[in-house]
């Protein structure tokens, strides 16, 4: 049989176990059955390091070019990584810098299957979650102040006009943190996120605090409102599906009473929350797509979870492990069925569309990661090691093929 043809989709390397799972996934489920065609990234810690992280700025610009990419997960170090990797300094996330290049939104869905029931019994339809990726703590400006003083909020105006307010007088040491975020952003976030849910004719909820960030986020429940009535109510309406807008307390109360089948859109911490939790509710942070996109019609593929470092180490000791590689590979079938949708390549998307049920066929057999062993109550499950696992998926696959 030969080899699907393929362009360049941008592929970036990442840490510890879900490295190991990575080159697994490509040895055993993508070179056997596609011509690979990467340009490829290191953003493995040391590699970060020792160009100063300038070579995730590089990738964020490659996926500029070629559109589409694919990312391993990676560490964010805080202190005890720092010292762990002897690091020059603690640098930041690799996903926040990537997403504040493309200036796009993440949607996050669970990957579901018969054998793996939610916990929250009423949820029937998967949940996705649409964050925001620009902005807000992720490329706060922080410092820790060291004694008794002033805080200001400062700004200063292009035309002269400033704006000066005191944050708090500090009588004993404290911290601080200034966010930010544009307009322009938060209108690209908007029109994803409505365009998304006409795409998938889902009906679209957005939730933010704006009772107590007056400002902040007003700005944003303001502008989908503004965009809303103008551009989409009139294709919503015609569509049969709804928008609205609620405080983000209320809609996690209506997110668990729900039976899901909706979209929604949270600002970029809140995104960064709920979808971890909506994808452990729905079984597994390994089982969970995500893709960034932007404005520009770029895309980036990734797993939700990180590195799996508990199973890292053990594996350095020798040790076998059951990690679930699901979420990676459904980063890179996700990021090669769009490479072919773009390219007009049928045999490249249908591969893609072919290697998820492998996964999912796999799964239903009764063979499975620790992680969904736990998680299910048939009697018949034989659980496996990452490399047993994957073996058995590319036996579906084979058959497939």
């Amino acid at each position: 049989m030969s080899k699907i043809p393929m362009n360049t989709i941008v592929e970036m390397d990442g840490d510890e176990m879900t490295r190991i799972l990575w080159k697994m996934i490509k040895d055993e489920l993508l070179s056997p059955f596609v011509e690979l065609n990467t340009e490829y990234y290191d953003l493995g810690l040391p590699k970060r390091d020792e160009t100063n992280d300038q070579i995730t700025v590089d990738a964020a610009n490659a996926i500029k070019k070629h559109h589409v990419g694919v990312k391993c997960a990676t560490i964010t170090p805080n202190a005890q990584r720092v010292e762990e990797y002897k690091l020059k300094e603690m640098w930041k996330s690799p996903n926040g810098t990537i997403r504040a290049i493309l200036d796009g939104t993440v949607f996050r869905a669970p990957i579901i299957t018969e054998s793996v029931k939610p916990y929250v019994k009423g949820w029937k339809k998967p949940i996705t979650i649409a964050r925001h990726a620009y902005g807000d703590v992720y490329k706060a400006t922080e410092y820790r102040v060291p004694c008794k003083g002033k805080a200001e909020l400062l700004f200063t105006g292009e035309n002269g006009e400033s704006f000066r307010k005191t944050i708090y007088d500090f009588e004993c040491a404290g911290v601080l943190q200034g966010q930010y975020n544009k307009d322009s952003s938060i209108e690209s976030f908007a029109h994803a996120c409505f365009e998304y849910a006409l795409e998938t004719k889902q009906d679209l909820w957005f939730a933010t605090k704006d009772t107590i960030s007056k400002q902040y986020d007003q700005t944003f429940k303001l502008i989908f409102a503004d965009i809303y009535e103008k551009k989409y109510k009139e294709r919503f309406e015609k569509a049969g599906i709804e928008y609205f807008y609620t405080l983000i307390d209320d809609a996690v109360a209506r997110v668990i009473r729900s039976e899901g089948g909706f979209i929604w859109a949270c600002k970029n911490y809140d995104g960064d929350v709920m979808s971890d939790m909506v994808s452990t509710a729905f079984g597994s942070l390994a089982m969970m797509t995500s893709v960034l996109i932007s404005p520009d019609g770029d895309y980036e593929f990734e797993a939700a979870h990180g590195t799996i470092t508990r199973h890292y180490y053990r594996w350095l000791k020798g040790e076998q492990t059951s990690s679930n590689p699901i979420a990676t590979i459904f980063a890179w079938s996700g990021a090669l069925r769009k490479r072919g949708e773009l390219d007009g390549n049928k045999p490249l998307s249908d591969f893609a569309s072919k290697l998820e049920k492998a996964c999912l066929d796999t799964i239903e057999s009764g063979i499975m990661t620790g992680d969904l062993a736990e998680l299910c109550d048939r009697t018949d499950i034989k659980k496996v090691t990452s490399s047993e696992f994957i073996a058995a998926i590319r036996a579906n696959l084979e058959k497939m093929m």
